[in-house]
């Protein structure tokens, strides 16, 4: 005769509730199959960018706290709900307890009408940040470099990398100026920050001085990461499918945000 089996705890039963329900940081860890917060940290460090990014007041939903833990005073997190759901995108979906746990917040956020973001758009969401950043990392550096003319330099990469300069590519795709990023998946999103990073340390390495050697190099680096991605992908990089806009995608994020926070308040 078989013995009933315990049921596994859920998620709703590791909520804790001191006027507004949260979530300790230590037990979504094991919840999703990582071994230390050491591990662990990497992920609500992603999830915290993710959360400036969207506008939304990280420093409410991932609360650092001091608590004991084995008779030891030990950091922890409080995470809201919503923290958690940021945090569960943010994991690696090569874990079973992940992938699970991205499958109930789907769940989730359909309940409280938010649109699902996956992965991907949170992906999507911090790289497009890192482009900003490695955007003006490139730009300095070119400049103390000898660039004069930062428009050349950038087209020069597109060139090397789309075989068109930033604004063709802007009206082949029917895209404003200067949004061209904005509706680009995370591959292309991923091979175009690829491209600012290695031109930047070629430039150094090398030495490379004057607007003509740096324009070469922005070109050539370009060159290299259309290979990579024809190699990969079997496309152009040009032909690489676009997504929704990104300003569109935090709207839909941020939309559901208080309705999750109002519930747990009830």
């Amino acid at each position: 005769m078989s013995t009933p089996t315990t049921p596994k705890p859920s998620f709703e039963d590791f909520r804790n509730e001191n006027g507004v329900s949260f979530w300790w940081a230590s037990d979504l860890m094991v919840m999703l199959g990582y071994p230390n917060m050491r591990s662990f940290q990497k992920v609500l460090d992603r999830a915290t960018k993710a959360l400036v990014s969207l506008g939304i007041p990280h420093y409410d939903n991932i609360m650092s706290v001091n608590r004991e833990i084995d008779a030891q005073s030990q950091q922890d997190f409080k995470l809201t709900r919503f923290a958690c759901y940021i945090t569960v995108m943010n994991g690696d979906p090569k874990k079973v307890e992940v992938a699970s746990a991205q499958v109930y917040f789907v769940q989730q956020t359909r309940r409280f009408e938010i649109v699902v973001a996956g992965q991907e758009e949170f992906e999507r969401i911090l790289i497009r940040d890192e482009l900003s950043e490695g955007n003006k990392s490139l730009a300095s550096t070119a400049k103390g470099a000898g660039v004069k003319d930062f428009a050349r330099f950038q087209n020069a990469g597109y060139l090397g990398m789309y075989n068109m300069e930033s604004w063709k590519l802007e009206r082949a795709r029917k895209v404003k100026k200067g949004k061209l990023m904005d509706y680009m998946g995370r591959t292309e999103l991923a091979a175009n920050l690829f491209r600012l990073t290695q031109t930047e340390e070629r430039i150094k390495n090398r030495n490379v001085k004057g607007q003509s050697a740096l324009e070469q190099t922005h070109f050539d680096v370009g060159r290299e990461v259309r290979k990579i991605v024809q190699s990969n992908v079997g496309k152009n990089p040009e032909q690489l499918p676009q997504n929704e806009e990104l300003k569109d995608v935090k709207k839909g994020i941020k939309s559901g945000y208080k309705k999750m926070i109002d519930s747990d308040k009830k």
